[in-house]
């Protein structure tokens, strides 16, 4: 059930990266589109193919940050596990030391 949570947690934390991928995307699919309707290379084609370069490195580097960030929070969400494994074991211990 923690994991579930957790599992839900994470995609909230996410969600604003996937948005941000979601509209660099979209932006990317409309120039790719412009620069495929026009006929052959002009400095405006080659400005668009500037932007096309931009949008993408920015892309990639959005979608880095974003799985470095599913990375960092399945390993808190590990870490939250065994800490939670520990507290269990360690108010069983108390409670068997307080009925003694």
């Amino acid at each position: 059930m923690a994991a579930a949570a957790a599992a839900a947690g994470l995609e909230e934390a996410l969600r604003p990266f996937h948005d941000r991928a979601s509209d660099a995307e979209t932006r990317l699919a409309k120039l790719e589109a412009l620069l495929l309707n026009k006929d052959g290379l002009t400095s405006g084609s080659e400005t668009n193919s500037s932007a096309v370069k931009d949008l993408q490195s920015k892309l990639d580097a959005v979608n880095t940050e974003c799985l470095a960030e599913k990375e960092k929070n399945k390993k808190l969400i590990i870490e939250n596990e065994k800490l939670q494994y520990r507290i269990t074991h360690l108010i069983r211990a108390l409670k068997e030391a307080d009925s003694r």
